[in-house]
């Protein structure tokens, strides 16, 4: 496993980190998600990924109970708020954020977070409210550096204008070989400011994994056939992108690599992505992803890659 600074903090993430959207404390079976938790550990993923609504709160309770008997400082664990906890929590107003972060650290059964995430913008809260409620719970110690996914070039560049607040060191996007569209104005900004990229969704929901070929049925016990995890997948389960994804098969077959390995080490070759999120419902899905750290991509297979997918790609 290989390692990269995030942002302007002083944190060490493995290049590939475990999600728990979907996926722990909801779709997948406790026994097997401890199990590729303990083999993420195992390969060297040190950073681990949650948010508060998942499960509505179930994914952080497991993960709490999960890393009861590690070394505090062994792991970075980040977590995030926005979406509703109820019909009265959402958002990012001072007294959500306030509520948030100690509900969350009580089901994660820690005393800080290493990052913490305003899982989206908040149209409803003023900034500044926002970023002086964040920047109490860092220097409470409650968490250590701060984070957002899905802001906008506008929405980032305007907290740089708010005096006397923490800054922000990473951005969580969705990001993959089909899904470019931060390449256009956030992965430069970012750069600009301190921030990295921790990507979600680099396999495309498991689609870039090659696993779902066009014409095919959906295999028994894959995520696209779950009632829990399937529905997130639609945008991806079109027959087009299908035959795209079959298109990469030969550039990763020449590297010796598998189609996740390949998609995974697409997203490393950015220099502003610190991470990149997977998710894991059997333990050797983690040995796959893992050996994508370190693998990198000359320019002629990049060409390869834009080509075969260039009729579907998203920017």
């Amino acid at each position: 496993m290989e390692y990269r600074k995030l942002g302007a903090s002083d944190l060490m993430v493995s290049e590939i980190s475990l999600g728990s959207w979907l996926t722990y404390g909801v779709g997948v079976e406790t026994a097997t998600a401890r199990a590729c938790l303990d083999r993420a550990f195992e390969l060297g993923v040190n950073f681990v990924d949650t948010a508060n609504v998942y499960g509505r709160g179930a994914a952080e309770e497991f993960l709490g109970d999960a890393l009861a008997g590690r070394a505090r400082s062994s792991y970075i664990l980040a977590t995030k708020l926005f979406f509703p906890m109820s019909d009265d929590d959402r958002g990012l107003s001072a007294a959500q954020v306030r509520k948030q972060i100690d509900d969350s650290l009580r089901r994660l059964r820690t005393d800080y977070v290493d990052l913490y995430q305003c899982h989206r913008y908040d149209p409803g809260t003023p900034l500044s409210e926002t970023m002086h409620a964040l920047t109490e719970v860092v220097r409470e110690g409650k968490a250590r550096y701060l984070g957002f996914s899905g802001w906008t070039p506008e929405q980032i560049r305007a907290v740089s204008e708010i005096p006397g607040v923490e800054r922000f060191v990473s951005s969580q996007p969705q990001y993959s070989i089909l899904s470019r569209k931060i390449e256009a104005e956030v992965i430069a900004l970012s750069a600009q400011t301190g921030i990295s990229q921790v990507v979600w969704s680099p396999l495309a929901q498991g689609v870039l994994s090659g696993k779902y070929r066009p014409g095919d049925p959906l295999p028994d016990d894959s995520r696209a056939a779950s009632d829990v995890m399937g529905w997130a997948m639609n945008r991806f389960l079109k027959e087009n992108v299908l035959v795209a994804v079959q298109r990469l098969r030969p550039i990763s077959d020449g590297l010796g690599a598998t189609l996740s390995q390949l998609a995974l080490a697409w997203v490393l070759r950015e220099p502003n992505v610190a991470s990149a999120i997977v998710g894991a419902s059997r333990p050797e899905q983690v040995d796959e992803n893992v050996a994508a750290s370190g693998i990198e991509l000359d320019a002629a297979a990049l060409a390869a890659i834009d080509e075969a997918v260039a009729d579907v790609v998203e920017y």
